[in-house]
């Protein structure tokens, strides 16, 4: 996501890195700021197998403008021949920006932005399933409006506003998504293959959050939400927090974590590394080939048995975090696949206050390992239960009922014993399983007001976290857990031999 400019410094390289977000509402992707310079001397480069191509643009360009039948504005060609040339790419990550979007960028880089707050992907192209390029909620930000209405990661965003997002391209998804706060947007949220519900969220400024922590009893807890410039100094503190109350264990939690600054990735693996490589990029262009090192002076004790949380809204330096810690033996991993981002863009101005994003390089894991629409296995997988299409038309029918709302409206202090008879009221109705009830509950009752740090009661997954740290059995599973080198290469292996 983008966030305040920051210097990168190691050896002789220094960039200013900006990871991408866009209203609050686009996976985090790692961003390099091109100097201007170093923009106008890539496009007037070029072998010489290129110019003619150039040549013919430029004379379309000019004939376009004497010959039209109606006066045309040179910047509307210009846009639209730099538009053209991004789409032709196919990559989702390259783009042209024009003057209000570099603008936008601009505005995003201090962390509060008008929008929503729903971080999103789209495909380019109906999937093989058949499912058209809607928009798909990566993971909501928390404390916006896009959480409190009760968006999920997986959610596809079919409408906005009554325009089916299919046909729009993801710069029109997020003009139509961002505005000014305290205006609305409608939008039709289809969840699973058939339950479809609207929702008006009401626009406002997001700021977005860092870290939250807190003890399970004797296991520190930390739930890392963005990697910006405070992340890292954060964690720190949470760190010593831990400490001052004789932490045995760490849980790290990226779940749901769009990701953020490349630099804060680093930093994070800083604390629980004592040197070694932490993430490489690697391009075709020698100049963009680069290995980050952690430095010798970690703050977690290596022996400290650490615990790390993933999930499909993990994604970008989620990615390089949770990668390098499993690559280096540091962490064992718990959940299900991430998101697989695992590609580097740079930002370059261009054409007055215009500019344009261009992948240039891929990221890779200590074990020399491209996760790139391939995305993180957990060491184990746990995977909260999934509803049928018979429960899907059930769940319709009670969110169309909205009884959960009225009932946690009316009841914002209810006890155990009124929220049991609501759970059995509602399973008598519409034959729902008790547990999925008791977590749309929980999961509307934390929407109202500021979320716990945790939840242990309903996820399954810190549950197994803990779990495992408490059992003993940590220090014989990190001794079989396997790289992602070791893992693509068994999997390779199993792979039926042509003949």
């Amino acid at each position: 996501m983008i966030m305040n400019k920051l210097n990168i410094q190691k050896g002789e390289f220094s960039l200013r890195v900006l990871p991408w977000l866009l209203s609050g509402i686009i996976l985090g992707a790692v961003f390099i700021i091109a100097p201007r310079a170093g923009a106008q001397n890539l496009l007037s480069g070029g072998g010489n197998h290129d110019r003619p191509y150039a040549a013919i643009m430029q004379n379309v360009f000019d004939f376009i403008q004497r010959n039209y039948v109606d006066e045309v504005d040179p910047q509307t060609l210009f846009e639209g021949t730099m538009d053209g040339m991004f789409k032709s790419l196919g990559d989702p990550h390259s783009s042209f920006l024009p003057q209000r979007e570099m603008e936008d960028l601009n505005d995003t880089t201090s962390g509060r932005f008008g929008g929503v707050g729903l971080y999103i992907s789209k495909p380019l192209e109906t999937k093989a399933d058949g499912t058209p390029p809607f928009v798909e909620v990566a993971s909501p930000i928390e404390d916006t409006p896009g959480w409190r209405a009760g968006i999920n990661p997986g959610d596809l965003i079919v409408q906005i506003d009554g325009e089916a997002t299919d046909v729009l391209s993801m710069d029109e998804v997020l003009a139509r998504l961002r505005g000014a706060p305290d205006t609305a947007v409608k939008l039709l949220i289809r969840r699973g293959v058939s339950l479809e519900f609207p929702v008006t969220l009401t626009r406002a400024v997001i700021e977005v959050p860092v870290i939250k922590h807190e003890m399970i009893g004797d296991i520190g807890y930390v739930r890392i939400i963005s990697f910006t410039p405070m992340t890292v100094t954060r964690t720190r503190e949470a760190l010593e927090d831990f400490k001052s109350s004789n932490y045995k264990a760490l849980v790290v939690d990226l779940r749901n974590n769009p990701g953020g600054l490349l630099d804060s990735a680093v930093g994070i693996c800083e604390l629980f590394l004592e040197g070694g490589v932490v993430v490489s990029t690697k391009s075709r262009i020698p100049a963009e080939n680069f290995v980050y090192n952690a430095r010798r002076r970690s703050v977690v004790s290596q022996d400290m048995p650490v615990v790390v949380l993933i999930n499909k809204g993990s994604a970008s330096a989620s990615e390089i975090v949770a990668g390098a810690l499993k690559d280096r033996g540091r962490a064992y991993l718990v959940g299900e696949k991430s998101f697989g981002k695992g590609s580097v863009q740079k930002v370059f101005p261009v054409g007055g206050n215009a500019g344009f994003r261009l992948t240039t390089a891929r990221y890779y894991t200590p074990s020399d390992v491209n996760i790139d629409k391939i995305g993180i296995p957990p060491d184990r997988e746990i995977l909260f239960p999934d509803f049928s299409s018979a429960d899907a038309e059930k769940l319709n029918e009670l969110i169309s009922d909205n009884k959960i709302p009225e009932f946690v409206a009316e009841n914002p202090q209810a006890s155990g014993t009124l929220v049991d008879a609501f759970v059995r009221e509602l399973n008598a109705k519409y034959s729902l399983d008790l547990s999925l009830l008791r977590r749309l509950i929980r999961n509307e009752q934390n929407r109202t007001v500021i979320a716990p740090v945790y939840d242990l009661e309903y996820d399954i997954q810190l549950q197994e976290a803990v779990r495992i740290l408490r059992s003993g059995t940590y220090t014989q599973l990190m001794k079989t857990s396997k790289t992602l080198k070791e893992l693509q290469e068994q999997a390779d292996d199993t792979l039926p031999l042509a003949s």
